[in-house]
């Protein structure tokens, strides 16, 4: 929204409308002593539209963002490369304006844009449903705990350490108000996912395990010796994903016993944004369909034999009596879920396949360069496109010097677990279709530098 001050004519003219003399008339039953004497210390006074734009963009200046340098970032959001006719399509008028189906009927189009886009996350995801979208990854991920709850009438909730700690953290937040058992399993700096960590902590009164896959150090856990474990005690298995390309190349959770997947779909079709809004995916097995939080599109014919589109589902608030919803926080991102549906139909199959095929080369050509550098050692045996080093100091500190040297050398393990210390050295770096062979080699030179 634009800088536009009103003009003391403006106000002037605004106060004799309302048959006021003056702003302070509009106040008079605020008691004096509660309203401000004089100037806010410290604001700056009125400016012009120009000076501001300027002010803001010098401010704006001093950041180092994705697009003017090296870029290794990850850790659950990806640079991608999104092709220009999908932002193009996606401001049409009759996608933008009515993107959310209050009015199913009339929303023709979106509703089969929907229709389209849960066809497109269920193959993704190898599920035999998946539903109009979620508001972003991690809530969705809260959804699905919730929704085991409802299916297995347990409370108990095993959560992976390779889950992403943003993610379990929303989780924990969320339970506070369900009194669900949360079971988080402390994450180590070992190349191997905790499969056998995981499995142990199944027990009878265990409504789900969650994993993310690959996870948040790069690791690719066996989703089915979990599944087999999990089911072997009436558990579910809930795979979450935060890298939907990654199912371009390695198996899809549902095909390996995964009962709800869920995920975050920024990588296609949404760029970064700063942190939203982004685009949470759903999927699970039919028998649970009636359970799962958020819409369901269908399709059907009308009167006359013509095919057409419904809401098949509504679980939510605000389709039926709150007390009977599967959630009352299941807000969908339709716009973003429109944005993934038309890059993934520009890529195809073949297109996903290739993508991750690119995404996996640059990943191998970045570790592969990044172990010559003294004193970095690799933790991942297997990654897609993000893998975790170790380094000889804390990498908080690597990754500040780095961005001094204008390089974003990817995330730091302390960030994202400020209470492990035994992880602060580790540095998850990522590299997708948008980094060159120049960017990696500057990369692992200023490293060098670094910790010369």
């Amino acid at each position: 929204m634009r800088y536009l001050p009103l003009t003391p004519a403006d106000r002037a003219e605004m106060l004799g409308v309302i048959g006021a003399d003056t702003v302070d008339d509009l106040f008079v039953d605020v008691p004096a002593e509660a309203r401000l004497s004089g100037p806010i210390e410290g604001l700056p006074a009125h400016a012009s539209e120009m000076a501001v734009e300027r002010h803001m963009s010098a401010l704006a200046a001093k950041n180092l963002s994705a697009g003017t340098a090296p870029f290794f970032i990850g850790a659950g959001a990806y640079r991608h490369h999104v092709p220009a006719s999908v932002d193009h399509l996606i401001q049409r008028g009759e996608f933008l304006t009515a993107y959310t189906p209050y009015q199913p009927e009339i929303a023709q189009g979106t509703l089969q844009v929907l229709f389209e886009f849960q066809t497109q996350v269920a193959r993704l995801f190898g599920t035999d449903i998946a539903n109009a979208s979620m508001y972003d990854g991690s809530t969705a991920c809260w959804e699905a705990i919730l929704m085991a709850s409802r299916i297995t009438r347990k409370t108990r909730a095993v959560l992976s350490s390779g889950l992403h700690p943003h993610y379990a953290e929303v989780v924990r937040t969320m339970a506070k108000f369900t009194e669900d058992d949360i079971v988080s399993l402390k994450a180590q700096l070992v190349a191997e996912a905790d499969d056998a960590a995981v499995i142990a902590a199944i027990d009878d009164t265990t409504s789900c395990v969650v994993v993310q896959y690959p996870d948040v150090m790069g690791r690719i856990p066996d989703l089915a010796a979990i599944a087999d474990a999990a089911h072997a005690k009436g558990a579910l298995l809930i795979a979450v994903v935060t890298e939907p390309v990654a199912l371009g190349m390695i198996e899809a959770p549902g095909a390996l016993g995964a009962d709800i997947v869920v995920g975050e779909g920024q990588s296609i079709g949404v760029g970064l944004q700063f942190g939203g809004p982004y685009l949470g995916l759903f999927g699970c097995r039919e028998k649970f369909v009636r359970q799962m939080p958020g819409r369901l599109c269908g399709q059907t014919v009308d009167a006359e034999g013509k095919r057409g589109f419904v809401l098949t589902l509504s679980t939510r608030e605000q389709h039926i009596r709150r007390e009977k919803a599967t959630s009352n926080i299941c807000t969908n991102s339709g716009l973003c879920a429109l944005a993934f549906s038309i890059h993934l139909t520009l890529l195809g199959g073949e297109g996903l396949a290739r993508l991750a095929a690119v995404n996996h080369d640059k990943a191998q050509t970045l570790i592969e360069r990044l172990a010559k550098v003294p004193g970095v050692n690799v933790l991942n045996d297997a990654y897609f496109n993000e893998a975790t080093v170790v380094l000889p100091r804390d990498a908080r500190e690597v990754v500040r010097e780095l961005a001094d040297r204008k390089v974003l050398g990817g995330v730091s393990l302390g960030r994202l677990f400020p209470e492990d210390s035994d992880l602060h050295n580790g540095l998850l770096v990522t590299a997708t279709e948008t980094v060159t062979d120049e960017d990696i080699e500057v990369f692992a030179r200023e490293l060098e530098g670094v910790l010369a």
